[in-house]
C-alpha cells in the first residue's frame, strides 16, 4: 500500500520548524500564505534545505493570475536556480494561458530549468476550463503530482472534481488535495482511491498585535503553523495504513 503523505506549507522559520517537530513528511516553503503563497526568499531556502524532510519551494513571483509575462518568468527561472543551489528536493509551479488552460510552453521551460528536481503543479489547475485534458498535460509534461482544491475555494467543495482527477490519473500522477484540507474533513479525502498525499497548513489562528495591525505591518487575523496540529493530521494519515 502507498505510504500516506503529509505536506505542510510554511512561510516563516517557525512555522517550519514547527511542522518538523509535528512530523511532517514534506514541506512546501512559501512566502506570504495569506495570499496563496510566494516565492520564499533565498535565506529562507537555505535554511530549510538544512532540514531533515523533503523541501520544495513554491515560484510564484506575485499575487494574483497565473498568466506571466516575460520579465516574470526570467524572474521564475532565477527562483528556480536559487532552489537548486540551494539544495532543496523540489519546486511548486504553475503557468496559465489566457483562456486559463496550462500553458504548456512555460511550463516546459520552468520544468527545463528544474533540472532534476522533483515539480507539484500548483492550484493554477483549479482555474483550467477542462480538469481532464489537464490532468493529461500535467502528465505528459512530467509533474509528480497536482496541488487542487479540486476547482473550488476549499477543497470539500471540490471533492467531486478531485474524485474524477484522481481516476484519471491514478497510477500516474499524485492528485493532493489542499486549500481547507484540516483534521476534520481528512478523512473525506483520504477515502478516495489513489489519494495518498495531503497538503494543509496546520495551523492555528494567533492573537494580533494591535500596533503592528494598525501600521499594516501584521494581518487582522494572522495564522501559525502549529505542531500538534501536525501530529493530529499525521494521526488520521496513519489510520487504516
Amino acid at each position: 500500500m502507498q505510504a500516506r503523505i503529509l505536506e505542510v506549507c510554511v512561510d516563516d522559520a517557525d512555522g517550519l520548524a514547527a511542522a518538523i517537530a509535528g512530523g511532517a513528511d514534506r514541506i512546501e516553503l512559501c512566502s506570504a500564505l495569506g495570499v496563496g503563497g510566494l516565492t520564499p526568499t533565498r535565506g529562507f531556502m537555505q535554511l530549510a534545505a538544512r532540514s531533515p524532510i523533503p523541501v520544495n519551494a513554491i515560484i510564484r513571483p506575485r499575487i494574483g493570475g497565473f498568466v506571466y509575462s516575460d520579465d516574470e518568468i526570467a524572474i521564475m527561472l532565477d527562483d528556480i536556480e536559487a532552489a537548486c543551489e540551494a539544495g532543496l528536493v523540489g519546486v511548486v509551479i504553475g503557468a496559465s494561458s489566457p483562456d486559463g488552460s496550462l500553458d504548456r510552453a512555460t511550463l516546459q521551460r520552468l520544468i527545463r530549468a528544474a533540472a532534476k528536481l522533483d515539480v507539484t503543479l500548483h492550484r493554477a489547475f483549479d482555474l483550467v476550463p477542462d480538469f481532464h485534458a489537464a490532468v493529461e498535460t500535467a502528465i505528459d509534461l512530467g509533474f509528480s503530482r497536482i496541488l487542487t482544491s479540486g476547482g473550488a475555494r476549499h477543497a470539500e467543495a471540490g471533492l467531486p472534481v478531485l474524485q474524477r482527477a484522481a481516476e484519471v490519473g491514478a497510477g500516474r500522477i499524485s492528485i493532493m488535495p489542499g486549500g481547507g484540507v484540516r483534521p476534520g474533513n481528512a478523512a473525506a479525502f483520504l477515502a478516495i482511491p489513489s489519494v495518498f498525499e495531503l497538503h494543509a497548513s496546520c495551523s492555528q489562528p494567533v492573537e494580533p498585535n494591535a500596533d503592528l495591525v494598525d501600521f499594516g505591518f501584521s494581518p487582522l487575523n494572522a495564522r501559525r503553523t502549529d505542531a500538534d496540529t501536525v501530529r493530529h493530521m499525521k494521526a488520521i494519515l496513519a489510520q487504516g495504513r
